[in-house]
Parts: structure tokens; C-alpha cells; sequence
């Protein structure tokens, strides 16, 4: 049997232990610890999640990798088209990780209403285009049909519709220009079948959603000329080493480009929120630490005698000290055990809820506070903090051979 951990039980069943002069503070640390970890939890869960829906967002409407013409300079509109009979397209077979490749292209276009008007970039898409991805931005009406013959039917943003006070099932008119000014531009009328709002005012006022045969037909392109293709893959942390080989795999005329490049701000902004998320946990273990630091001594100066007596008896300093590690490790327990209920509670109260809103929605693309958790998560923090918390308690119970059995077994 464990001596120390046998004793440490007595200690934390006995009925003294409930009415000593330990146990508020006891009940403080415990509070602590507990509180420390309702705010770990809230803090990775909101900052994983604020990233990965501002990623999905992005995502959306740019899939993660592009791959366009060389000639086009990375540039919004479409110019020199590619051919899409490509080795990677429909299915990129040759790289682990791709979920979808699609064909899109951009044109440049004015919606000209009786009182206003306003540039946007036309995205023309196909039979292949991953509405899924879209499915949640969609506030009104229902999405475009591009499978079958050329319609006039458009999906445009909220943001653009109200600017221009257009409604679900309204026609407008619209402009494109083309490369030679010199040239009449094409003019087309489109039908409203559905609204969009993804919360990203700077993708919702440039975009509006087509069939990519009208802007073939404008372009004066074939049927097998696209203006670029969108991949989508299904780990986004790999997106880097996934954008090189990709690249890798193209021809050598095609460029390729990933999101986290072309938004490269957006992406610094949102690395920000581990930082914020390593320093709140950096904090909260500190808190608790301190918490059960002062627990711990008084606890010690509590069982003074106890100790002298163990001492008397031929216990080491070492075998001591462990008997009150393993009763700071049961009070670290029942903290992280309330501190877990709680947490996850909140997090998945939020996440079916969706109870607490950002205040501004616009500064932070969504509105409201999204959360995501995952197991693995889980389980490290718990056992961070107790290591972390039992390391910082093994400076403070080294007072314990500073005692002497006879001080100790006279103290009072």
C-alpha cells in the first residue's frame, strides 16, 4: 500500500478536515483553480472558433489555393483565360488532401439601377461550383441552378442589395466592361434568386454570383476556357506545404496562390488570438498556482504536529511532502472537475444557442461568438494545469524539512 497517499486520504475524509481553519481557504482554491479553468476553456473555444469561421468565410468565396494564368498578375479580373482540360481537373488525384477543384472566372461590371449605381466584380460559375460552402450565407430566396441551360438568375450579396434597394425576385441591369475601351460594352439583365450575407463587407460589396457562360460568351472564350480554378482542401494548416505542391504539379504558365497570402492581413490579425489565448492561460495557471500555494502552506502549518510525528517515526522529508502534494492534487482535482462542468456547459450552450453576440459584428466578420472544442484539447489543458499547479507547489512544501520533530510535536 501507499503510506503517503493512504495518510493524504485520511486527511481529506476525515470530519476535522470540514471544520478546520484550512477549509475556506481550501474552498477558495479550489475556486480558483475552478474559475481558471472556465476561462481557459471560454478562451481557446472562442478563439478557435472566431479563426476557423473567418477561415470558412474566406474560404467560401476563394476556396483555399487558386491557380490562375501567369498573364493575369494575380489580378481580381480574369484576362487571359486557362484552359480547363488540366491532369488535376475535375479530381487533383495526385495530391493527398484536395477535396474540390472548380472552375470559376471575374469580369468587371456596373449595376445600374433609376437612382444609383454600383461597380462589382461579376464571379461566373458552373456545374461544378461547391454550394455547400455557401449554404449558410444564405439569407433569403434560394441558390442559382447553373446546371442546365443559360438562365439570367444571380445571387447578390445584402449588403449590395440595399444599396442599391433591390429585393429577392427583382431584375437590374448591368454593365460589363471589356479590355478595349474603345469598344461598346456588353449588357446584360439578371434576375435576383437569392440573397447573401456572409458578415465580410469587404467580399460582400465586390461580388455578385453568375453563370460562368456569360461571361464566356462576353470574353469571347470557348467552352473549355475558365478564368481560374479554386481548390479546396481539407486541412487548412497544411494549406502552405499543399500550395507548394500544387504548384509543383502545374504547368509551367499557371500560377498558383493561397488564402492565407492573398488576405494576408486578415490571417495576422486572427494569428493574434493564440497569442491572447496563451497569455490568459499563462495568467489563470499562475492565479490558481498562487491559490493553492497558500492553501498548501496552511495546511502544512495546520498538521505541524502530524508532521513532527511522521518525522519522530522515520519519515523521510520527501515521503511527507508527497502526502500533501497528493491531498494539493485531489483539491486541483475538484476544481478542474467544477471548472470543466461549467466550461463545457457554457461552450456547448453557446455553440446550440448561440447566446452571447459581438456588440459590433462588422469588426469581427460574424455575429456572434462562435466556439470550437475538440477532445484532445480538453484533456492536455487538465493535465497542463495540474502538472503546472503540482510544480509550483513543490518549492513551498520544501518548508516541511525545516521542521523539527520536537518543535513540531510541542507546537500549538
Amino acid at each position: 500500500m501507499n503510506l503517503e497517499y493512504f495518510i493524504a486520504k485520511r486527511l481529506i475524509t476525515g470530519a476535522e478536515h470540514k471544520i478546520s481553519i484550512s477549509a475556506p481557504i481550501i474552498k477558495i482554491a479550489i475556486t480558483a483553480i475552478a474559475l481558471g479553468l472556465i476561462m481557459m476553456l471560454i478562451a481557446i473555444a472562442t478563439g478557435a472558433g472566431l479563426k476557423l469561421k473567418i477561415r470558412e468565410k474566406v474560404a467560401a468565396f476563394n476556396g483555399h489555393i487558386q491557380i490562375y494564368n501567369y498573364d493575369n498578375n494575380n489580378s481580381d479580373i480574369s484576362v487571359v483565360p486557362v484552359d480547363i482540360n488540366q491532369e488535376f481537373y475535375p479530381e487533383f488525384n495526385n495530391v493527398d488532401g484536395v477535396n474540390h477543384v472548380q472552375a470559376v472566372a471575374t469580369k468587371a461590371a456596373v449595376i445600374r439601377t433609376e437612382e444609383t449605381f454600383e461597380g462589382l466584380i461579376a464571379k461566373g460559375v458552373g456545374k461544378d461550383y461547391n454550394w455547400k460552402v455557401f449554404e449558410e450565407y444564405l439569407v433569403e430566396g434560394r441558390l442559382p441552378d447553373y446546371t442546365h441551360e443559360l438562365n439570367n438568375e444571380v445571387l447578390l450579396s445584402n449588403v449590395i442589395a440595399n444599396r442599391l434597394q433591390l429585393k429577392n425576385g427583382d431584375t437590374f441591369f448591368t454593365i460589363f466592361f471589356k479590355e478595349d475601351a474603345e469598344k461598346l460594352p456588353n449588357q446584360r439583365t439578371f434576375k435576383i434568386v437569392g440573397i447573401y450575407d456572409s458578415g465580410f463587407e469587404e467580399i460582400d460589396e465586390r461580388y455578385f454570383i453568375t453563370d460562368i457562360r456569360h461571361l464566356q460568351r462576353m470574353n469571347k472564350w470557348q467552352e473549355n476556357q475558365i478564368g481560374n480554378f479554386e481548390i479546396f482542401l481539407d486541412d487548412f494548416d497544411s494549406i502552405e506545404e499543399k500550395t507548394l505542391e500544387i504548384h509543383g504539379m502545374t504547368v509551367a504558365t499557371l500560377d498558383t496562390q493561397n488564402i492565407r497570402r492573398k488576405f494576408g492581413q486578415i490571417f495576422e490579425w486572427i494569428s493574434l488570438f493564440d497569442f491572447n489565448t496563451a497569455l490568459i492561460i499563462g495568467i489563470m495557471v499562475i492565479v490558481g498556482g498562487i491559490n493553492m500555494i497558500t492553501a498548501l502552506l496552511v495546511l502544512i502549518l495546520e498538521r505541524t504536529q502530524m508532521i513532527g510525528i511522521l518525522k519522530a517515526l522515520g519519515s523521510s522529508n520527501w515521503s511527507i511532502r508527497k502526502v500533501f502534494l497528493y491531498n494539493a492534487a485531489y483539491l486541483i482535482s475538484i476544481g478542474l472537475l467544477w471548472g470543466n462542468a461549467i466550461g463545457l456547459g457554457i461552450i456547448w450552450l453557446q455553440n446550440q444557442f448561440k447566446i452571447f453576440k459581438f456588440p459590433n459584428p462588422k469588426e469581427y466578420y460574424v455575429e456572434y461568438i462562435p466556439v470550437s472544442l475538440d477532445v484532445i484539447t480538453v484533456i492536455l489543458l487538465n493535465i497542463g494545469v495540474l502538472l503546472l499547479c503540482l510544480l509550483m507547489l513543490l518549492l513551498p512544501s520544501y518548508i516541511i524539512t525545516r521542521i523539527t520533530p520536537v518543535k513540531a510535536i510541542k507546537f500549538e
